[in-house]
């Protein structure tokens, strides 16, 4: 693509193997038709399972130099205190000085709202334990990046991302589907999609909670774990930054998860923008401060890959990345989605858990297949 093409969005080209076992080969895109807001009334619904698995093993037959990127990376935990440092700084500073509200917002916007979609990335690196390669080290890095968090979060979104890779879009095992009020109430409606994007940090939390209750589950060690260390934080943070140093964090909180640029990535990651495509890569110059985070089909085709090497991935296959629909705004993706009355919370694909596990069977005709 020329730079500075003022489009956000690259249309895949068709790509299909009718004689292997699974009909989407070698792209792994599905013959469903998205769900638009006014003409339907539910989710998109697949015939087949998550692509994820199968076009993995398809790219390390064509590519397996691929296996050469797994591995952890360990700058990610040196990112983490230095974010610490900056969002525990400012915070002092800000609730033990008289600044104008407007300086204070917008430090909280720009700043604080940055740094906190960078602390969601290394989150995110450590629920995959891609920082040391061990599960109660990256665990207490995910609780060390935490401190900034007025809420917790990393221990809880460890175990519902993984679930979420796992049954993706497996109608009430997926906790990041949208639940059933977002997307009859919300619809196509411009208004109502602003209101929704800015509360989605509450979402996030409400839709992991709602999932708990269904499926009996209770708060794991981790977890609890997790809330008695912020609850510590969030003492200590009040009494030496004082209340506005607190509610500084907070209000990064806020606006890093919600309408600003870099929160994008959870409308691009899977809202439908194309016919049978269920996950969107971003690649745009914001993956520079956000981790590469945009990289998101190369991540759930490669879970053990480390953020840095996430665009080696995609260059080493690019006959299936540069091949599959992609964003290159993250600004644009905001402005579609709430925009576009074709586009609302029901923008989604969904598939029960018997036609998952029947997707899953042709996985041994797959091996016989790539035998042959």
């Amino acid at each position: 693509m020329p730079p500075f093409v003022f489009d956000s969005f690259q249309p895949r080209v068709e790509k299909t193997n009718k004689d292997h076992p699974d009909y989407r080969h070698p792209l792994y895109v599905g013959t469903w038709k998205r769900s638009i807001p006014g003409r339907d009334d539910d989710f998109a619904r697949d015939d087949m399972d998550e692509p994820h698995l199968k076009r993995k093993h398809a790219l390390l037959l064509k590519n397996p130099a691929i296996v050469k990127l797994y591995g952890t990376e360990f700058s990610t935990f040196y990112i983490a205190t230095l974010i610490n440092l900056v969002q525990l700084g400012l915070a002092y500073y800000l609730g033990r000085t008289a600044v104008h509200w407007s300086i204070y917002a917008l430090t909280a916007y720009f700043i604080g709202g940055t740094a906190t979609g960078m602390v969601g990335v290394i989150i995110h690196e450590a629920c995959h334990n891609l920082v040391t390669g061990s599960s109660v080290i990256d665990r207490m890095i995910g609780l060390y990046t935490n401190i900034v968090l007025p809420v917790p979060i990393s221990q809880s979104f460890r175990r519902y991302h993984i679930e979420h890779h796992t049954w993706q879009g497996v109608e009430g095992m997926d906790p990041d589907l949208p639940l059933e009020w977002e997307k009859n109430l919300i619809r196509g409606n411009a208004v109502k999609k602003i209101l929704w994007i800015l509360i989605y940090p509450i979402m996030y939390v409400v839709r992991g909670l709602v999932m708990q209750q269904q499926r009996g589950h209770t708060p794991g060690k981790w977890e609890i774990i997790n809330v008695v260390f912020t609850i510590v934080m969030d003492t200590v943070i009040a009494k030496v930054c004082g209340i506005k140093g607190l509610l500084y964090l907070l209000l990064s909180l806020w606006f890093g998860y919600s309408l600003h640029p870099g929160a994008a990535h959870f409308i691009q990651e899977h809202y439908t923008f194309d016919d049978g495509q269920e996950t969107y890569s971003y690649y745009g110059v914001l993956n520079i401060p956000f981790m590469n985070i945009g990289y998101h089909n190369e991540h759930h085709d490669f879970q053990k890959i480390p953020w840095t090497k996430l665009p080696i991935l995609r260059a080493i296959a690019s006959e299936s990345y540069d091949t599959l629909s992609y964003h290159t705004s993250w600004l644009l993706v905001h402005w579609k989605f709430i925009t576009q009355p074709s586009m609302g919370p029901q923008s989604r694909v969904v598939r029960d858990y018997t036609t998952f596990k029947q997707g899953r069977s042709l996985m041994r005709k797959i091996r016989e297949y790539n035998n042959k």
